[in-house]
């Protein structure tokens, strides 16, 4: 059975004191052993954090302890090796980046579909299918009949948008939208973004493609490849079971069992997305890093993220430390002006006239 439970959950709720729930949040993870990222905003959470079962059990009811939270949904897979490297929780404008005002998923969003009706729906040809996600996720799996908008990240799809609804365009005269995304995230602000354009019928997959994979027995399928996800995992199939993608170390981009047969590909180093984006002082950085990732692995040991770690230990050392020399020096000043004050009553009970 794998080690690690791994949770990915998103809320859209009004949280008007984000700011202030960071700090006790991220403590509470590291005191649980629970890493992974968690983005607060005023319009929610988003994340996707990892751990032991009773680890990210205790998150997870922290969170849902606060009443607006009390109604967050998560998904679960597990993971053999711990997917993350270090915990953190980030303060953001946004939960998902789409850079436009008043788009409000909270009230906004479109219709949602189950799982096992998303067949028939993707199936009509008066629907437009479309893939929310980024282009390199597009082209590890997606959905038959879907379009890919061929973005680098989230932010370009109102632009996109805007540019199909023109004449020959997907969107044109079309009234009929559905939508995916990974875990559900996107495709609530985009589905609630159509709406503000004036589209009536629009709809998305609901708990994303996540929760398609891990219900739909794969003989009754229409998801084609596998998905990207944004830890170490990199990609998982039916069932939510890891996939065959790999990252490339130095641009981050998936690659698959075939792209790391191309004459560009050396591990830790470069691949064919970026082998002629780095400077050979760059690729000599990376070179040595990969060298002592095998070093770790050969001794068995960790090397990807140690040093963060180490950092982190470190500063939190030094705070204790600050923190216990101000303690000890206002502790020597309340004794000393308790002796002061004891020494001034002596001198006072002496001079009285009345002895």
């Amino acid at each position: 059975m794998a080690d690690f439970l791994v949770a990915a959950l998103y809320k859209f709720v009004h949280l008007p004191d984000f700011q202030e729930l960071r700090a006790p949040l991220l403590a509470h993870c590291d005191e649980q052993g629970v890493k992974g990222t968690l983005l607060l905003a005023e319009e929610g959470i988003n994340g996707t954090i990892a751990g032991s079962e009773s680890g990210i059990r205790a998150v997870l009811a922290r969170l849902r302890a606060d009443p607006r939270l009390a109604s967050l949904v998560h998904k679960e897979s597990r993971a053999p090796r711990m997917p993350f490297y270090r915990m953190k929780v980030k303060l953001k404008r946004e939960i998902v980046t789409m850079g436009v005002p008043n788009v409000h998923a909270e009230t906004m969003a479109g219709t949602y579909v189950k799982p096992e009706d998303w067949n028939e729906l993707i199936s009509d040809p008066e629907v437009v299918v479309i893939d929310t996600r980024n282009d390199y996720e597009y082209r590890i799996g997606t959905f038959s009949r879907a379009v890919n908008p061929e973005t680098g990240s989230f932010t370009e799809l109102p632009d996109w948008i805007a540019a199909q609804r023109a004449e020959g365009g997907v969107l044109h005269n079309r009234r009929k939208v559905a939508m995916f995304c990974t875990g559900g995230i996107r495709c609530e602000k985009s589905t609630a973004y159509m709406r503000s354009l004036g589209y009536d019928e629009v709809y998305h997959l609901e708990g994303g493609i996540l929760k398609y994979l891990e219900t739909m027995p794969e003989g009754n399928s229409l998801w084609e490849g596998e998905c990207f996800v944004f830890d170490e995992r990199v990609s998982v199939r039916h069932g939510l079971e890891p996939g065959g993608y790999e990252f490339c170390r130095a641009c981050r981009m998936p690659l698959s069992a075939q792209d790391r047969q191309s004459p560009h590909f050396v591990e830790g180093v470069s691949c064919q997305h970026c082998h002629d984006r780095h400077t050979d002082e760059q690729k000599q950085r990376f070179a040595e890093r990969q060298r002592q990732v095998e070093l770790a692995r050969e001794r068995a040991e960790r090397h990807i993220g140690v040093r963060v770690e180490l950092k982190k230990q470190a500063k939190a050392r030094a705070l204790a430390e600050a923190r216990a020399l101000r303690e000890a020096k206002l502790a020597a000043r309340r004794a000393g002006a308790a002796q002061g004050g004891r020494g001034a009553g002596a001198v006072g009970k002496a001079a009285s006239p009345d002895g």
